[in-house]
């Protein structure tokens, strides 16, 4: 349906908004095992936010964090997914596009609107979303951070210099980086006042440095594993099933004090292997186009992230449409039947995979 009134456009937008909010809300507690959240009383109730957390899981990321923050969320997000037929979408999903050389020297001077509406978010005391580290990528300790969040910050209290503005520090952590039914440990750190943190004393670079660096600091006392040492792919192997079943501080603590102590990920047996296929057959042909679907991306990052999509839209709608079959041809009792062991038989599967 083509709506025409411009004010019907808007009014659906914050509609279509609070609804996928929602439903992400919800379906992260069928897409993993079990949600642990730490920190809450950090976020700040007096001001405007910038989120500053890692990113490991591409567009998994800002969907988690959207739908799990308390309030409406502004994202940045790089531009070359602007402008098509999806423009109207991200418009009503709170997405600005954010500019880099890569799309153009020229296109770099578009980014000056796009940060004017951030600093009048962040004056509003409204939340904004920006991912500081270079790019997404599938470890677990933080990356080198870019100055971009920190400038962003420091500009937007120079812009609104009575406003409290605050830099929020989060760490994501999967208990998988691919596999549905993991643990995820979300952190939200101690954040960092601009106005007060600041010192007229320095220069706006040495001040935004001075951000920065404060920045990575207090993201890596959000995550399990924040350095990329010489142990750190025998500790990687000890963040499992069992040992994310531990609260954030204690798994954390024991990865970098005790790690021989914790228990090494296993991957599944033979015999595990066959009871998952066994338990793949009720959906063998929605898991083949979810592979087929899948392995069009060549960045292992996009996988969590495609699966995720998958399982909210494309494995219920496969069960409508093939439930109204076989309630047609053999009745509902067994279309009853046959929705239960659908989706029990998923839910066996990953256990069995991630055992």
């Amino acid at each position: 349906m083509y709506f025409r009134n411009h004010s019907n456009t808007s009014l659906l937008k914050p509609i279509l908004y609070f609804l996928f909010k929602h439903l992400f809300r919800y379906y992260n507690w069928i897409y993993f095992r079990s949600i642990l959240v730490y920190g809450e009383e950090n976020l700040p109730k007096d001001g405007g936010v910038l989120f500053s957390p890692n990113h490991q899981g591409a567009f998994l990321d800002p969907l988690i964090i959207g739908s799990m923050t308390p309030d409406k969320m502004t994202s940045l997000t790089r531009s070359d997914v602007f402008g098509g037929p999806l423009q109207w979408f991200l418009d009503a999903f709170q997405m600005l596009p954010v500019y880099r050389i890569r799309n153009g020297y020229s296109n770099l001077k578009k980014n000056d609107l796009t940060f004017a509406k951030c600093y009048q978010i962040l004056g509003d005391g409204k939340f904004l979303l920006m991912f500081s580290e270079g790019g997404h990528h599938n470890e677990y300790f933080l990356q080198n951070l870019s100055k971009g969040s920190s400038r962003l910050a420091f500009q937007a209290h120079k812009e609104n210099p009575n406003k409290k503005i605050y830099l929020q520090p989060m760490g994501i952590n999967y208990g998988h980086h691919q596999q549905p039914r993991c643990t995820l440990h979300l952190v939200y750190g101690k954040p960092i006042e601009v106005g007060g943190f600041i010192s007229k004393d320095l220069t706006e670079a040495e001040n935004i440095n001075k951000l920065k660096e404060e920045l990575q600091l207090r993201m890596k006392d959000c995550l399990w594993l924040p350095e990329k040492t010489e142990e750190y792919q025998e500790k990687k192997k000890r963040i499992n099933r069992i040992t994310t079943q531990m609260n954030f501080d204690q798994l954390k603590s024991a990865l970098e004090n005790v790690p021989e102590k914790l228990p090494l990920a296993k991957a599944p047996s033979s015999t595990k292997r066959f009871f998952a296929f066994v338990f793949s057959l009720p959906n063998i042909i929605p898991l083949i186009i979810s592979r087929k679907i899948i392995g069009q991306f060549k960045d292992i990052v996009f996988f969590s992230s495609m699966k995720y999509a998958l399982g909210v839209f494309f494995f219920p709608l496969w069960w409508l449409l093939s439930s109204i079959g076989i309630a047609y041809g053999l009745g509902n009792s067994v279309m009853v039947v046959y929705l239960q062991i659908c989706i029990l038989s998923i839910f066996i599967r990953q256990r069995i995979l991630l055992s």
